[in-house]
């Protein structure tokens, strides 16, 4: 299970990146709507026909999902599952976790099928987690960058305790 997450700063070069694979996966694929959810369940970007669907919900729904498969992963010896698949009358959902950071939802009907759907999920969760690699390291050159120019970097506990006592 994923316990604490780190959280991420998208800027708006890197989210114009992930919609745009987003999006071409979204005609790729012949899918009706793409959701990229952090593990957190929050939603980070969306592609397609989602006007009639709860985002919150379907983002926190589907975190609690990995979240829940993973330890059903775990009672068997895996890590993780990193995709799941679930066919309905009507939709079918595939989800897939991407670079162990995001997860990559699908929604797609009888216009598409699942062999389709793998292959180009395949393709996008590769740009996708390169696109997720840049952000961590921008993250962390941030983060560096932050503790340098931070004059309470150098401010510990015992300063704390010695300023209260």
């Amino acid at each position: 299970m994923f316990g604490s997450q780190a959280t991420f700063v998208l800027y708006d070069e890197e989210v114009a990146k992930v919609k745009e694979i987003l999006d071409n996966l979204l005609k790729a694929s012949n899918s009706k709507s793409i959701y990229l959810v952090d593990k957190n369940g929050q939603m980070i970007a969306t592609s397609g026909d989602v006007a009639g669907m709860d985002t919150t919900s379907l983002a926190s729904l589907t975190a609690g999902n990995i979240a829940a498969t993973g330890g059903l992963a775990k009672l068997v010896g895996e890590k993780e599952f990193a995709i799941q698949f679930h066919e309905g009358e009507n939709d079918n959902i595939h989800i897939s976790i991407v670079g162990s950071r995001v997860i990559l939802v699908m929604i797609f009907d009888q216009r598409s099928s699942l062999g389709l759907v793998r292959l180009r999920v395949k393709k996008a969760s590769t740009a996708l987690a390169a696109v997720f690699e840049e952000i961590s390291l921008k993250n962390s050159e941030q983060a560096g960058s932050n503790k340098r120019t931070n004059p309470f970097a150098e401010i510990t506990d015992d300063d704390i305790d010695n300023l209260f006592s």
